[in-house]
């Protein structure tokens, strides 16, 4: 649901990363450019970005019922 703050493979820290990869993605890059341009040269940091789902924008379309 939300960026994880730590590569889960190495340890690095992915977490302050996804805004600015939103930016660069906003900005006409390539995945592999962005993720490049962010410094993120392993492939288990690469994938954190890329394979995360950002569901929370997604749930906050919907309103708890109310009773």
């Amino acid at each position: 649901m939300i960026i994880p703050v730590r590569c889960f493979t190495c340890g690095k820290i992915v977490g302050n990363k996804w805004e600015a990869y939103l930016g660069l993605l906003q900005a006409e890059y390539t995945e592999g450019d962005a993720l490049d341009a962010l410094g993120l040269k392993r492939y288990c940091c690469r994938r954190m970005l890329l394979a995360h789902v950002d569901l929370i924008e997604k749930l906050l379309n919907y309103v708890p019922l109310e009773k």
